[in-house]
């Protein structure tokens, strides 16, 4: 007999989205967590309009309960400080992880899902049903698990997915910062050598600036403050945020190994949710509203497919693997094109040039990575 009709593996935005979908509509859940709330998360922060319909349907409303900044410009800018900035006609919110991955927890209790801090060693799938062993020495049972475990996870490793064989060489830096000069409205982009940096406001007042690098291109230097002198600050518009900045964080959080590889969206009949199925490139700026809509796509098909304890796993599994691949293959895809593009001077030189000539290009970019409004 099953301990529960749904176990969640992993905290982030796709596993208590989808926490609160399902317990909502009756299931019995439980969402496994490493570790405590409320904390940071190295992430851009910047989430798209597109997913408020979808959480005010599950009686989310982020304006009202977390006063996030109201975004709709972006400035995008090459290492030689070119830039070019657009209206984002969609618009998004500067929301920290720290408020609201707190505040989703906090629903998620109140619609009934149990929530367990704990860390999960292996999962098994055998007699049509999951056994999990934790490292608290717990076994649980269910008839379904959604894998919701971020970029990369030793479960990535127990399960053997194909992309975590291959060492990456991505590198996220991200730190927050006071400086009362940034625009409220406006989500910045800023190539630099190897990399690019992202920065926008959250809803405490605070710049959240997280970076991404290559390892080779940060690897030449001691620490990150070196880096940003040498590397960063040769882009005229980082090295003036940063030099009119005071860090908030006492240290730079940091995640290595980020792989932007294509994953398997199931894995040993595990529904994999938000950077656990494909991880967007940042530039693209809309990791998290894809983790909210993948967790809308995952509890609707888990609920058309399981009635009571009767479960259709062979159509759950192919209606999960339909929509995610019409929503988000394309966006990846785009994603990754444009990575390198951007990290290459001469190709991010040349499109800055282009854009600059036919504006209409940026917002066609911006339409091929952000999602229209999520019913």
């Amino acid at each position: 007999m099953a301990d529960f009709q749904v176990i969640i593996v992993g905290g982030g935005l796709a596993g208590l989205t989808a926490a609160i979908h399902l317990s909502r509509e009756g299931k019995k859940v439980l969402l496994i967590e490493k570790k405590a709330y409320p904390r940071h998360k190295v992430c851009g922060e910047y989430l798209s309009n597109e997913i408020v319909p979808y959480l005010n349907s599950l009686d989310i409303d982020l304006e009202k309960d977390l006063k996030p900044v109201k975004i709709n410009k972006l400035l995008y800018s090459t290492q030689n400080a070119k830039s070019n900035e657009t209206p984002l006609h969609l618009g998004g919110m500067g929301l920290s992880r720290y408020a609201l991955d707190d505040f989703l927890f906090n629903k998620a209790e109140e619609n009934g899902a149990e929530i367990l801090i704990d860390s999960v060693e292996n999962i098994n799938f055998k007699d049509d049903s999951f056994k999990l062993k934790l490292s608290s020495g717990k076994e649980l049972k269910a008839f379904l698990v959604l894998g919701a475990f971020g970029k990369r996870s030793n479960l990535d490793k127990d399960l053997e997915r194909e992309f975590i064989q291959e060492k990456s060489s991505w590198l996220a830096v991200k730190g927050h910062y006071e400086n009362p000069k940034f625009p409220e409205d406006l989500v910045a982009l800023h190539n630099f050598e190897g990399g690019y940096c992202g920065l926008s406001k959250t809803e405490t007042g605070a710049v959240n600036a997280c970076y991404m690098v290559s390892y080779k291109s940060f690897k030449k230097y001691r620490n990150t403050a070196e880096f940003k002198e040498k590397v960063m600050f040769q882009n005229a518009y980082l090295k003036e945020f940063f030099k009119n900045a005071k860090p908030i964080f006492e240290k730079d959080l940091s995640i290595a190994q980020i792989s932007f590889q294509e994953k398997s969206v199931i894995n040993n009949h595990i529904l994999m949710l938000g950077d656990a199925a494909g991880l967007i490139h940042p530039l693209c700026g809309n990791g998290m509203a894809m983790a909210i809509h993948s967790a809308k796509i995952a509890s609707e098909a888990v609920l058309s497919n399981f009635r009571g304890n009767n479960l259709d796993r062979k159509n759950l599994e192919n209606e999960y693997r339909k929509h995610w691949n019409n929503n988000f293959r394309n966006r990846l895809r785009t994603g990754r094109i444009l990575q390198k593009i951007l990290i290459n001077p001469f190709l991010a030189s040349t499109s800055q040039n282009l854009v600059k000539k036919f504006p209409y290009l940026l917002e066609k970019i911006i339409s091929k990575t952000h999602g229209q409004p999520i019913i």
